[in-house]
């Protein structure tokens, strides 16, 4: 009979969900996919859980990125957490930081409005982690893909 990790214990989730990536055998948990993308939220912008699944590319649903993140205070190199919202841009996560204010207070140093635990300009300082960059980096995936096939 096979048998699964258990869901709630966090050292067999990191454990549970991997990918191969193409040019490195070594199994990648979905954890180190998602700190990977999270990392890469530049200052002062925020992005949504359903954003992080869909730029990991490893069929994550929105609440797997939130389980992800729950943990996300013990990783190293550390994770910029509070940069994390949900659709509506609410502050979903602020009740598994150290304070009940303090998702709030470290994205306000960081220039993001906050009113009512919810981003006020959400639409302006959304980063989408998916979107390239320029037209050029959408033509060089578009390169990549072809060579693969």
């Amino acid at each position: 009979m096979k048998t699964y990790p258990n869901p709630k214990s966090p050292s067999s989730a990191k454990n549970a969900a991997t990918k191969k990536k193409t040019d490195d055998p070594k199994p990648v948990s979905f954890f180190d996919v998602v700190y990977k993308i999270v990392r890469k939220i530049p200052k002062g912008r925020v992005t949504t859980y359903g954003a992080i699944a869909e730029a990991a590319d490893i069929k994550l649903t929105p609440r797997m990125v939130g389980w992800a993140m729950n943990g996300a205070g013990s990783a190293n190199p550390a994770v910029p957490a509070h940069r994390v919202v949900n659709r509506n841009g609410e502050l979903s996560g602020r009740q598994f930081f150290p304070t009940p204010t303090l998702m709030q207070e470290l994205l306000e140093q960081e220039g993001v409005t906050i009113k009512n635990d919810k981003v006020s300009d959400f639409k302006t300082v959304f980063w989408d982690p998916g979107k390239p960059k320029t037209a050029s980096a959408k033509k060089a995936v578009k390169k990549t893909v072809k060579k693969k096939a």
